[in-house]
């Protein structure tokens, strides 16, 4: 399959995705309908497996130097290393929303950094435990502690 043709299916397969994440949203955080589409996005992503990182590259906006190095790094997830290198097609996806946002507050410098950062930051809010813990401190059901050895002044 041509560069050109395998490019344009991924970038088919992530307006789709895309059009069903919009949508998805939407609805409140409770809702079953909000789960199914988000794992209807989930599966439509994982269905086509890799991607080659020259398309990659035109996806991201990137050089593909750089989405190699990024690969390398393990900001962009790998499928296969040889015999050639073949990226994992969810991960593309995650960090191109990542530079989209990036780009519309005009940052363009030291990408992979901020881009590490805020899957990093994504990865923690997601936690199911850090998500319980800012519930209760919001409602104000919390513990204070003190050191054994400190004193009340």
């Amino acid at each position: 399959m041509s560069v050109s043709t395998e490019e344009q299916r991924i970038l088919n397969l992530f307006e789709r995705v895309e059009t069903i994440e919009e949508v998805a949203v939407t609805l409140p955080e409770g809702d079953d309908r909000r789960a199914r589409l988000l794992a209807l996005s989930r599966d439509a992503l994982a269905e086509e497996a890799t991607v080659r990182p020259v398309i990659a590259a035109k996806i991201l906006g990137l050089s593909e130097k750089t989405v190699r190095a990024w690969a390398d790094a393990g900001l962009l997830a790998t499928r296969q290393r040889t015999p050639r290198l073949l990226l994992d097609v969810p991960s593309v996806h995650r960090v191109s929303h990542v530079l989209r946002e990036l780009r519309q507050e005009g940052m363009e410098r030291d990408l992979l950094e901020h881009v590490w950062h805020r899957l990093e930051d994504q990865a923690l809010l997601d936690r199911e435990d850090l998500g319980e813990s800012i519930s209760q401190l919001l409602h104000g059901d919390v513990v204070v502690l003190r050191s054994a050895g400190r004193e009340d002044k």
